[in-house]
């Protein structure tokens, strides 16, 4: 891949993307570590712990790139991807378990210690979209993980205003994946003696995702309306 090509800003913008849908979580565990210190304070830690975050997520990307190398790991991580494609739709999202801190280091630490813990899903995607190539890794981390922090109510609030992003993002994931998997050098002869095959497999695992991902979140929908109704049984 050439440096500066359409090539190279198309995986960029890919991997920026997949991590502005991945990363909300992430952002919103920020703001929950940080929420009882002072305004004044509350600043440097989300300063202090996105840039913690960021080189750990670089390292820890770095290494899934180099690993990815290895015979069958790009097939197992599409796999993984896959899944992660799939819970983006499906997954409700808990974190109450996350613990306020009322000092700056302490705070910072767990800023940097949950967004390690809940960032896998990060590091298995963009080492995928990058083509294993670092300079994009780095380049599409350091533009997307401040985002994330700095733009997280407004990118959160674009989600649910605009549920369909959501679906785009899933999309993209389970292109990727389905991307690494036909990239697997022990698949790699046989769709490349059969194109049309690949853009199936790819068409079939994009489906696959979007379809569980919306019955998963319709069934949760209708859990919450039972819920809800359980709750509050109409008066007669």
């Amino acid at each position: 891949m050439e440096f500066f090509s359409a090539t190279f800003f198309l995986s960029l913008l890919n991997i920026i993307f997949i991590d502005l849908i991945l990363a909300g979580d992430n952002a919103i565990v920020i703001g929950m570590a940080a929420r009882k210190l002072p305004k004044t304070v509350q600043k440097k830690a989300i300063l202090y712990g996105t840039a913690g975050a960021i080189i750990l997520r670089i390292v820890a990307t770095l290494v899934v790139v180099w690993l990815l190398g290895i015979p069958w790991l790009l097939a197992v991580g599409g796999l993984m991807l896959i899944f992660i494609a799939y819970k983006v739709l499906a997954d409700e999202g808990d974190h109450d378990s996350v613990d306020a801190k009322d000092s700056l280091w302490p705070a910072v630490r767990t800023i940097v210690i949950a967004d390690a813990a809940m960032g896998l899903d990060n590091v298995i995607a963009v080492a995928g979209a990058s083509g294993q190539h670092t300079i994009l890794v780095i380049i599409g981390l350091l533009i997307s993980v401040p985002i994330v922090v700095w733009g997280s109510t407004l990118f959160i609030k674009l989600l649910g205003l605009f549920p369909w992003i959501a679906y785009v993002g899933a999309a993209v994931l389970a292109y990727t994946a389905a991307h690494m998997i036909t990239e697997e050098p022990h698949f790699l002869s046989f769709f490349e003696d059969n194109p049309l095959l690949r853009y199936l497999f790819i068409a079939l695992v994009m489906a696959g995702v979007l379809f569980a991902g919306y019955r998963k979140k319709k069934q949760h929908q209708r859990n919450d309306e039972e819920n809800k109704t359980q709750s509050h049984p109409a008066t007669r």
